[in-house]
């Protein structure tokens, strides 16, 4: 018997990786969102529902077509809005997540449960690499409402026996995103004018393929415990920005030439790499080194118009 997954968020950036991952591996995909429906890149999605959550119709949905997997990619992914606006933030991120587990839990028990988390529930890590087992300081609104979502997560599980696990995510990219560093450096690299980057160019991330955390979302929704626990979702290798800046300036036939001025972005925190040993223990190995990425991504950039 084929395997249900039904994905919130379905129409954004990694919804959409996900689903074309966990139909390429012949599940049955339900997408949901609030939007109209996305065009899936490998195939179509086996049912869309345009739907707010929480929702009788939602409820309905769970209640009549229980899936195997309810993956959550649904919320907001920006440290600054969550700064300018906590409040949005917090209700996209936190109180969505409730929602989902309270859901889950009146309308099917037995499903399991993943959510889109972020390294930002770590903040500003003293060691290098970062394992699961950290204290995590966060430095935003957005790093505290991850991790007060990854709360509830165990409280459904300890409570009332909800089966969850946790995706942290570090520095996803890929064709799609249109935000974030990479496509930050991509913009600027365009105009006309000279520009400088934020920070000191010492400042480093560990970047992972939007292809891969769709791949690993898939090897957890097989493998996981789902006993409340979280995984990191990364390559591995820390980058720094003046390294991925040179990279892309170069491949864009400008050279290594970045220049940054030396200001820190608010809540955003130094330095970052990732201990995946935990998700390696699962079966996962990143598919698509920086480069080859990079190189992916430039070539989507130059095919589609500038906001």
């Amino acid at each position: 018997m084929q395997q249900s997954v039904l994905i919130t968020g379905v129409s954004g950036f990694l919804g959409g990786y996900i689903a074309d991952e966990f139909l390429s591996q012949g599940y049955l995909v339900t997408g949901v969102d609030r939007l109209g429906k996305r065009v899936v890149t490998n195939s179509r999605l086996t049912r869309h529902e345009t739907m707010v959550i929480p929702s009788a119709e939602f409820n309905s949905l769970l209640n009549e077509s229980p899936p195997d997997v309810l993956i959550n990619a649904a919320g907001c992914a920006s440290v600054g809005l969550s700064i300018a606006n906590p409040a949005l933030d917090y209700y996209a991120n936190t109180v969505m997540v409730f929602e989902l587990l309270e859901a889950i839990r009146l309308q099917a028990p037995s499903c399991r449960f993943i959510t889109l988390s972020s390294a930002a529930v770590y903040g500003n890590a003293g060691v290098l690499p970062i394992n699961e087992s950290q204290i995590c300081e966060p430095m935003s609104p957005y790093g505290f409402h991850k991790l007060q979502s990854e709360i509830l997560c165990n409280e459904y599980t300890k409570i009332y026996g909800i089966r969850t696990a946790i995706a942290r995510i570090f520095s996803a990219y890929g064709p799609g995103l249109r935000r974030q560093v990479i496509w930050d450096i991509y913009k600027k690299s365009i105009s006309d004018e000279p520009f400088q980057l934020m920070g000191t160019g010492n400042e480093s991330r560990d970047f992972i393929h939007s292809k891969d955390v769709a791949i690993a979302i898939r090897i957890l929704a097989e493998r996981a415990e789902f006993r409340g626990e979280a995984y990191n979702l990364a390559s591995g290798k820390e980058v720094s920005i003046r390294q991925i800046a040179n990279l892309l300036l170069t491949c864009l036939g400008q050279g290594p030439n970045a220049r940054f001025n030396g200001n820190q972005d608010q809540g955003n925190p130094s330095n970052w790499r990732a201990d995946i040993s935990r998700l390696q223990s699962l079966g996962f190995v990143s598919a698509i080194p920086l480069e080859e990425g990079v190189q992916g991504f430039l070539t989507w950039c130059r095919n589609v118009p500038l906001p």
